[in-house]
């Protein structure tokens, strides 16, 4: 399968110049190349795709629908880039334009470099050898006028202005790669599509959501992430990952956006015929407990922490933010914890564990999805974002 660098960033970047233009000869000029160059360029782009991006007239060319949504999807493509440099422009170092000189071999290897943070890796990951990833780390130092890594210790390094960069370079490698699927067709390529899923997405929402998708686009490939809401946020800003899943912040940060889908009440859990089972379920019985709950500074152990309302705190001999050890320790302990009834729903429904009390009403979080502001999905992506919507409905658990 075609890789987005596997294309020449200068034809690519001709593309508005030919639309805009309608003609060869004058798009030449704009674009800074000779015309045989750029027809040449435009040819090994329509086969490289396997389709037609410029109907050839009498009087120019006209972009067909797939050169259209390619040239869109190349403009945002080099906006990204842009975005990764632009600070370096702006302190009047180098050239005013970098990204309109750095070619697709130099940010495939530099990619490569930023992912393994080491020479070594970049080039077993990638099949270079580490001379050509050195030389295409430090010809882009030369083209951002600015060091891009760093010795730390025995290792190498980005800077702040190469983490800049490789954030650009992602996004807009995934913008070419979108450009890709839209003109070859949703029928040839599914495209892979990167979900990071926070604990709570992972029991019911998201495996009916990909269930679903999967039957309807069965060339789809769909990578999983893992993770809090702290370790998704950055890859998802980077262009790592495409959407998240799970508990919204009050704010959503630069550069993202947010999208309600449902809320969800907590609920205090533990084992059949627990001990707090026996009485009154007041704050002195919750107190007297034993708990495992999420580390500090998580969403759920704030909650935890406000059920007592300032007093003191219960025993918590286990801080662990893994559902499946909560899940694993509450059937075989006395020990009790505070989850959304969604990820537990099979526990309870199978009789392993029990609700303790009803749902909390202080205890209620925002769930959604978060994209990057601006995101433009590709067909499958936005059938997976349609599912995903549709499965959050379906999935809401009747309330105690």
């Amino acid at each position: 399968m075609i890789q987005p660098f596997d294309l020449n960033l200068r034809h690519l970047r001709a593309l508005s110049a030919v639309i805009a233009e309608g003609s060869l000869s004058r798009a030449a000029d704009a674009a800074g190349l000779s015309q045989p160059a750029l027809t040449q360029g435009l040819g090994k782009l329509e086969r490289q795709l396997e389709v037609q991006l410029f109907e050839r007239r009498p009087d120019g060319v006209a972009p067909t629908e797939a050169g259209h949504a390619l040239a869109e999807r190349v403009a945002r493509a080099f906006d990204y880039l842009a975005g990764g440099v632009r600070r370096f422009a702006r302190m009047g170092r180098g050239f005013s334009r970098p990204e309109r000189l750095m070619t697709a071999t130099q940010l495939d290897a530099f990619l490569h470099f930023a992912d393994a943070q080491s020479f070594v890796g970049a080039a077993q990951a990638s099949g270079l050898s580490q001379p050509a990833i050195h030389r295409a780390v430090r010809d882009l130092e030369q083209i951002c006028a600015t060091p891009l890594a760093e010795r730390r210790g025995r290792g190498v390094a980005l800077t702040a202005a190469g983490r800049l960069l490789a954030r650009g370079a992602r996004l807009a490698q995934q913008e070419i790669a979108a450009g890709i699927i839209e003109v070859r067709g949703d029928e040839r390529e599914g495209g892979r599509i990167a979900i990071g899923a926070m604990p709570l997405s992972r029991a019911l929402v998201l495996p009916r959501a990909l269930a679903d998708l999967l039957r309807a686009a069965p060339n789809a490939v769909v990578d999983v992430v893992e993770g809090s809401w702290r370790e998704l946020v950055e890859p998802l800003a980077d262009g790592i990952i495409d959407l998240t899943i799970g508990a919204l912040r009050e704010e959503a940060p630069p550069g993202l956006a947010q999208e309600v889908l449902f809320t969800d009440q907590l609920a205090i859990f533990g084992r059949p015929g627990h001990p707090a089972l026996g009485g009154t379920i007041g704050l002195a019985t919750l107190r007297a407990q034993q708990w495992i709950v999420g580390p500090a500074g998580t969403p759920l152990r704030t909650h935890w922490e406000a059920l007592f309302a300032g007093a003191p705190l219960p025993h918590v001999p286990v801080e662990c933010g893994s559902v499946m050890v909560i899940r694993g320790l509450l059937t075989q302990s006395d020990l009790l914890t505070l989850l959304s009834p969604d990820q537990v729903a099979l526990e309870v429904e199978s009789g392993v564990l029990t609700q303790i009390g009803p749902l909390l009403p202080s205890a209620i979080r925002t769930i959604g999805l978060t994209t990057r502001t601006g995101w433009r999905p590709t067909p499958v992506q936005r059938m997976l974002l349609d599912l995903i919507r549709a499965a959050a409905r379906d999935t809401r658990l009747p309330e105690k």
